[in-house]
């Protein structure tokens, strides 16, 4: 009997070092995946600055993630985020699929660039889909995890606010807040998906809540009453004013849905 719960305890003690050793060494994995595959999939800028792993909880935090623009938009960056939380599932992590319980992202900022008919979402979307149609034909290309999939169980974006960056505004900000966004076990119908395929539903989520009438509407109205100061100071210092809201309300009317 002593050997064993001698025998016990030694796969218990061993079961722990492998837990913990995966877990410390997480964190650079992601990194290296993020900057690295992460330009791949959307065809722009991706960085993130450095990843924080709970030992204790299994959490992991992600730290000054940045979203550049596609090629031909000019705005700061399409999404910035301090600190992402990613809950995962330890033990799937040496299966095909791994179990992410929880993503919850606090407070991106988001610019929305409207330009020459199409607007930055739309073009990384399209990127997305390039990556995703590849990656699906190819299981182990470029993966670095020669056919990992993901299963996440819950997404969370709260506290968003969304930039109106357009030609014409004359340095105005127009900005909106971002409706919570709650996407559940993406991937569990097809036992996981690859990370293209989990960012392409993510992102047309995403864009469906930037250009919905809870967005547009307040951006809208933001710019009717732009427009009404700007109508009032060109009564005092000529039409110059007034003439570059009414260009920019020109370009924004694809937006809007006006």
């Amino acid at each position: 009997m002593k050997k064993l719960w001698l025998f016990i305890a030694t796969v218990v003690v061993l079961a722990l070092v492998v837990v913990i050793f995966g877990l410390s060494n997480l964190g650079p994995l992601i990194k290296k995946a993020v900057n690295t595959q992460g330009p791949k999939i959307t065809g722009t800028e991706l960085r993130l600055g450095d990843v924080d792993i709970s030992l204790l909880s299994g959490q992991v935090t992600l730290q000054k993630f940045l979203l550049g623009n596609p090629q031909g938009f000019s705005s700061p960056h399409a999404v910035a985020v301090k600190s992402i939380y990613v809950d995962v599932d330890e033990k799937s992590l040496t299966g095909d699929t791994i179990i992410i319980e929880r993503i919850e992202v606090v407070e991106p900022d988001i610019y929305y660039e409207k330009s020459a008919g199409s607007d930055n979402f739309k073009a990384l979307q399209s990127n997305i889909r390039r990556a995703s149609g590849s990656s699906s034909s190819k299981t182990t290309a470029d993966s670095g995890e020669s056919g990992k999939k993901l299963l996440i169980r819950d997404l969370v974006i709260r506290d968003g606010e969304v930039h109106l960056a357009v030609k014409g505004l004359a340095g105005q900000e127009i900005s909106a807040a971002l409706p919570v966004i709650h996407l559940q076990n993406i991937g569990q119908d097809k036992a996981g998906v690859t990370p293209a395929e989990a960012a392409q539903k993510i992102f047309a989520a995403l864009y469906g809540k930037i250009s919905s009438p809870d967005v547009s509407g307040v951006l809208n109205k933001s710019l009717q009453d732009l427009q009404g100061g700007a109508e009032q100071l060109g009564q005092q210092a000529g039409q110059k004013a007034t003439e570059s809201v009414d260009a920019a309300k020109e370009k924004l009317k694809g937006l809007l849905g006006k």
